[in-house]
């Protein structure tokens, strides 16, 4: 530190501001140009001071000015470490935020088959396509390319049932609006996607959180709500649960299948990421077909700008009447993305590249079992998110944690954001997707692991 600190008595003695504004100015301009690094340790007060030939006040109020500016952490009995000014990691997708959104990671050979198969599309298609109309739920061959893609999960499928939709979240906005009017209800987990509490609120569609236990919502209770408030769906996200990771039983998905099938209640499926993992239970969809809506998609299989969904509604009947709630408030999925989808069903891309994307999402919990060794959380060797209780002992809460990894360039979510009886778990959800890289991967899990181990944070002042 010796010519960090003749460094700093040179600026000190040409600058004319106050010596406790200049001292962080100099540690901002020394991370910038890498004469230091986050976490690097400091100079205690008054070994500073002298070197400095300041007093101790000023070296005081220049540590307390650099805390405030979120440049320094200070650890009793540890020092004072460099901490580095709040950043945020570039998401793939172009977010300013690491870790918050539930988005696959990207293999490497993704890109290069991107581009592959786009300039493929634009050879062979007429251009002026790509610019008209389509018809509604899709063209026959993108219909038949959803029919193909959901025979996996849905082996009776038919095509007269099948629409193509731009998204998970537009098909769940029809389907709510369709299914419950204002002032009705659908119940749900009291885990549950926040796309759809906020749908429901827009909608002005009350939602009945059902109990739930280690398997997920309690089919008695939902068979008690039966009983006395019929409502007007069951929304559920069997498989890789967000938040909780949880995948529901066969058990428990056929005694909440009899429950519907004995009330006439109908399922909302929404089977966001039912592909992930290599072996699934049996879909909802197969166990009451006469009552389930089967919706899933891209986005969360390939990457979040592939808005492309498909809806297995239980008759053709019901086919024509979400059709034209969805023709109502999206109008048409984008021709192009629609050609991409049916490409990679028909020629085996969408297989090959959700292989590859398992194998990365393998790797990155693996990195995870790593790096936060020390604490339980729940998560899926195929999926790429994880649910982490905020343990008592660190004396956190999950907001305030999320709060303090955000000053830390990663933005996790707090439990109250999946809440819907408005008692949050004290947990957090961290997307694996976000980093660039296995590195980053790595860097940012151990930023978590840390901040959990050192409870002295909560007291470091937060720009």
């Amino acid at each position: 530190m010796d010519s960090l600190t003749h460094h700093w008595l040179k600026r000190l003695t040409e600058s004319r501001k106050p010596a406790y504004l200049v001292i962080p100015d100099l540690i901002e301009e020394d991370l910038a140009c890498g004469r230091l690094r986050p976490r690097d340790r400091l100079p205690g007060l008054r070994d500073l001071a002298g070197a400095l030939q300041l007093n101790y006040t000023t070296i005081a109020r220049a540590y307390a000015e650099a805390r405030k500016r979120g440049l320094l952490d200070a650890r009793a009995g540890s020092g004072t470490f460099v901490r580095g000014r709040t950043q945020t990691l570039p998401l793939a997708g172009g977010s300013s935020v690491e870790m918050s959104m539930n988005m696959p990671p990207e293999p490497p050979e993704f890109a290069a088959r991107l581009r592959e198969s786009s300039a493929n599309l634009f050879a062979q298609s007429d251009p002026y396509r790509l610019l008209r109309y389509q018809d509604f739920g899709g063209m026959p061959d993108d219909r038949a390319a959803g029919r193909a893609w959901l025979k996996a999960r849905l082996p009776d499928c038919e095509d007269d049932t099948v629409l193509v939709c731009p998204g998970i979240h537009s098909a769940l906005v029809a389907l709510v609006s369709q299914l419950a009017r204002p002032g009705e209800t659908i119940c749900l987990d009291t885990l549950a996607y926040p796309g759809i509490k906020a749908i429901a609120s827009q909608l002005g569609v009350g939602l009945q959180p059902l109990p739930r236990d280690d398997e997920g919502p309690l089919p008695h209770a939902f068979e008690a709500l039966c009983k006395t408030e019929k409502p007007g769906a069951f929304y559920c996200n069997p498989t890789l649960q967000n938040p909780s990771t949880l995948t529901l039983s066969t058990q428990r998905r056929e005694a909440l299948a009899d429950v519907a099938l004995r009330y006439s209640v109908p399922i909302i499926e929404d089977d966001a990421y039912g592909w992930l993992p290599r072996s699934t239970p049996v879909a909802l969809a197969s166990l009451a077909p006469e009552l389930t809506w089967y919706v899933t998609g891209f986005s969360k299989c390939f990457g979040a700008g592939l808005r492309i969904a498909y809806l297995r509604a239980p008759t053709a009947r019901q086919t024509q009447r979400i059709a034209g709630a969805l023709r109502a408030t999206t109008v048409m999925p984008s021709p192009f993305t629609v050609m991409l989808a049916t490409q990679w069903v028909n020629d085996g891309t969408a297989h090959e590249m959700l292989d590859a994307i398992r194998k990365e999402a393998n790797v990155r919990q693996a990195i995870a079992s790593q790096e936060l060794a020390d604490w339980q959380y729940d998560a899926h060797p195929d999926g790429f998110h994880l649910w982490l209780p905020v343990p008592a002992q660190c004396g956190w809460s999950a907001p305030e944690l999320a709060l303090q990894l955000r000053s830390q360039g990663v933005a996790a979510v707090a439990g109250a954001a999946f809440s819907t009886d408005g008692n949050p778990l004290n947990s957090i959800r961290l997307c694996l997707g976000g980093p660039q890289d296995k590195d980053d991967c790595r860097d940012v899990l151990r930023r978590v692991a840390e901040m959990l181990a050192d409870p002295h944070h909560l007291h470091t002042p937060v720009m």
